[in-house]
């Protein structure tokens, strides 16, 4: 049985927009829709008693968490299921939640600010990237573009284990939806790539046979996928900015980190600053390995 995508909410606008790309998500896989709330684990306040009132009062404040996220849902034709999990935080309670119920997905917002009350304060999608044991999926802040709309999967690509692990699920996702994929590899300009070099003779050299090794290996990737138009693309620049930028993709694949345990996200340089400043969704793929 394919496992349930879980959106993280916490009564913000943040938790709006990863219930609209969590819906979506779960129609698509045909996955169940779970719901979540963390609110904080109670802590001892000697001889093993706890604040039986406090309690009460962060599980009142979960539960109308609960009932905004079901109010967002109302009118869709797909069930959802929901859940309070305590733990000592928000990214902590979800991760726990995916181990228990072998979750396909983990949904949940971008947004920085949060509401007033929020149960836990900070960044629940960076450390969720820290180390998920599925993919996470990060919804940008307030996207006029409902998912589906464009019909092509993004891929950041690169040719090692995690990009290929990226270009695998998306492929998933693209067979399932009948969309397009569009492989991307960014490359820094001449500038920055070579300035021990001097010349530009040497400079034209060397991005020429790396280009040529990027297209190989884009080429090599996309005969790879198998029931799906895939094209590709080589931009130039700063990886995050050409990224973040790209806006006629439904979602956008990327690897974790190529070190650390298998199965884990673990928080990369590219990963993290581009879940802050992404137009489209953004999916962060484990290590299969």
């Amino acid at each position: 049985m394919t496992g349930p995508v879980i959106v993280g909410v916490d009564g913000g606008a943040a938790g709006e927009d990863a219930l609209v790309l969590g819906r979506w998500a779960a129609s698509v896989l045909g996955a169940p829709l779970v719901v979540a709330v963390v609110r904080p684990a109670p802590a001892a306040l000697g001889s093993g008693r706890v604040d039986a009132e406090w309690i009460a009062d962060r599980d009142r404040a979960a539960a109308a968490v609960l009932e905004g996220a079901r109010a967002v849902l109302s009118g869709s034709p797909d069930d959802a299921a929901f859940r309070i999990v305590a733990s000592s935080s928000a990214a902590h309670g979800l991760h726990d939640l995916a181990e228990e119920l072998r979750a396909e997905l983990i949904v949940v917002g971008s947004g920085r600010a949060g509401p007033r009350d929020r149960l836990f304060a900070g960044s629940t999608a960076d450390r969720l990237l820290a180390g998920s044991v599925c993919p996470v999926a990060v919804a940008p802040s307030a996207s006029e573009t409902p998912p589906g709309a464009q019909g092509r999967i993004g891929v950041a690509y690169v040719d090692t284990p995690d990009g290929r692990a990226a270009c695998e699920a998306a492929a998933r996702l693209a067979v399932r939806t009948g969309s397009r994929i569009r492989l991307t590899t960014v490359v820094a300009d001449a500038d920055a790539a070579l300035p021990f070099l001097v010349g530009q003779d040497a400079e034209r050299a060397f991005l020429d046979t790396a280009r040529e090794t990027y297209e190989q290996a884009l080429a090599r990737a996309a005969e790879s996928v198998a029931g799906v138009t895939v094209d590709w693309e080589i931009r130039v620049g700063d990886v995050v900015d050409q990224l973040a930028e790209l806006e006629d993709v439904d979602v956008l694949f990327c690897g974790s980190r190529g070190y650390g345990p298998a199965r884990r996200v673990l928080l990369g340089g590219v990963s993290a600053r581009l879940v802050r400043r992404a137009r489209r969704p953004v999916v962060v793929v484990p290590r299969s390995g």
